[in-house]
């Protein structure tokens, strides 16, 4: 078992909180690596056992609103901190993922463009890829 940054949140936020956002290692499990696809924006929070709690969306149907990454981080906050159903969503060992940056209130900010933009190139969705290191909702 793998351990997260002292800064990851260990707990879901509330609408506005504060939330990690990852992408997944080169060496991660092949059961995570096969769940985030397609430049998935994922976003989480760990928990007391080492493991991560990640929602993401992968936009697997096309939706055209959904092309940019930071589109998809903010349709997974959205599930995360409203607590709706959903199947994209997983639990996994930390040393599967990286952290890349946080969600909080209207704004990402990434903190590792470069490991973000190795993860959208490695799935091919470097157009949708944010113009800069801080996104507004």
């Amino acid at each position: 078992m793998s351990t997260f940054g002292r800064d990851t949140p260990m707990e879901r936020p509330n609408p506005g909180g504060r939330a990690a956002v990852f992408v997944p290692k080169t060496n991660a499990e092949d059961a995570v690596k096969e769940m985030l696809k397609n430049g998935s924006g994922m976003v989480g929070f760990g928990n007391s056992d080492g493991s991560v709690t990640v929602y993401f969306e992968n936009n697997r149907f096309n939706d055209s609103s959904l092309h940019k990454w930071e589109s998809k981080v903010w349709k997974a906050y959205g599930r995360m901190v409203e607590l709706s159903p959903t199947v994209n969503k997983l639990v996994c060992d930390a040393s599967n993922l990286a952290q890349v940056g946080f969600v909080q209130g209207p704004e990402i900010e990434v903190r590792d463009m470069e490991l973000l933009l190795g993860w959208l190139e490695r799935t091919n969705a470097v157009d949708s890829a944010p113009a800069g290191p801080l996104i507004h909702a």
